[in-house]
């Protein structure tokens, strides 16, 4: 059961009431309400705190559910939002490798039409010799971009330790395929004052992706952007396998912003703008895509890097598809 109350004072109060009968319940704030949420199916009648609604959990993620909120929940990175009815474009580098590749790409991608900004400072690699990135060196780096083209920045978090170091810098925060069932980053993150890119895991259910999202909205953060990145199939032919099926389930299914990486799932830069477009035909609401000045010289993910003329490319075809399907 939801129990909604309107301010903090009454919020603590059912929440102390409650817990005083030995039922556990967990506090948190979500979109302008106060929330206490208590084990499904639980009843508890003869309360002395106002509440304001008691929401029956229907389903496991019930707070970024279109059950609990049908409107669509726009979601502000820096000066600049992503919502239903716009194309909202993340474009930059696998990695920040030097201060001139960083402040190169981001003057190309703002200037072909890129909304923010991503690059790696802390890289997850699955070879423990891998460049791992330049760490705060580069979430300095993407502070310059920011202040150099007023592009937001966006970068992935692996390292709950390392959250106030991102969050000093970031004006979003990635939760990469590999952490995402990392709960005890996403209870922290769901403290977090900063919105949050949550990709799907490659060998994860949708149901698993959207209940990591509720992890994150449960502990009082509810500026989350769902990312389909590609999950892993029998087929290798790809990367990894697309899945716009999961995208349109969930922009059904949640009010959440989703988005979709063409990149990862494609893995060659040939592959990114065909699957861009099927990102965006089935629903999403925007992309975060890899681009680099020189891809082949790219110290992580070089082949599935975009050219600046190739970025160009996908912006134009982007925003023809969008004004197809009535989108800014």
């Amino acid at each position: 059961m939801l129990y909604i109350v309107e301010s903090y004072q009454s919020g603590k109060a059912l929440k102390e009431e409650i817990e005083s009968r030995g039922i556990p319940a967990w506090y948190v704030e979500l979109w302008g309400n106060y929330i206490v949420a208590t084990p499904p199916g639980t009843k508890i009648d003869g309360l002395r705190t106002p509440v304001k609604a008691v929401v029956e959990l229907k389903t496991d993620y019930q707070l970024v559910s279109r059950q609990w909120k049908r409107d669509p929940t726009p979601v502000v990175i820096g000066d600049r939002e992503i919502r239903e009815g716009k194309i909202f474009i993340i474009a930059g580098p696998c990695s920040v490798e030097t201060e001139e590749q960083i402040l190169t790409t981001a003057r190309a991608v703002k200037e072909a039409g890129a909304d923010a900004l991503r690059g790696g400072a802390f890289k997850p690699r699955t070879s423990p010799y891998a460049f791992q990135g330049l760490g705060e060196r580069g979430l300095i780096l993407l502070a310059k971009a920011r202040e150099a083209t007023g592009l937001p920045i966006t970068t992935e978090l692996m390292d709950p330790e390392d959250l106030p170091l991102v969050t000093k810098y970031a004006d979003a925060i990635q939760v990469g395929a590999r952490n995402m069932q990392n709960f005890t980053l996403l209870k922290k993150l769901g403290r977090a004052e900063k919105p949050i890119l949550l990709k799907r895991g490659f060998g994860n259910t949708i149901d698993e992706w959207l209940l990591a999202a509720e992890y994150v909205a449960l502990h009082g953060n509810g500026n989350i952007v769902l990312v389909e990145r590609g999950i892993r199939t029998y087929d290798k032919t790809l990367r990894f396998t697309l899945d716009v099926g999961a995208i349109a389930f969930a922009k059904q299914h949640t009010h959440l912003p989703v988005i979709g990486d063409p990149s990862h799932p494609a893995g060659d830069r040939r592959y990114v703008i065909p699957l861009a477009l099927a990102i965006l035909a089935a629903g999403a609401d925007g992309l975060i895509v890899e681009v680099h000045p020189d891809p082949d010289k790219a110290w992580s993910d070089a082949k599935q890097q975009l050219t600046f003329q190739q970025f160009e490319e996908l912006v134009a075809k982007a925003k023809a598809l969008a004004k197809a399907l009535g989108k800014d």
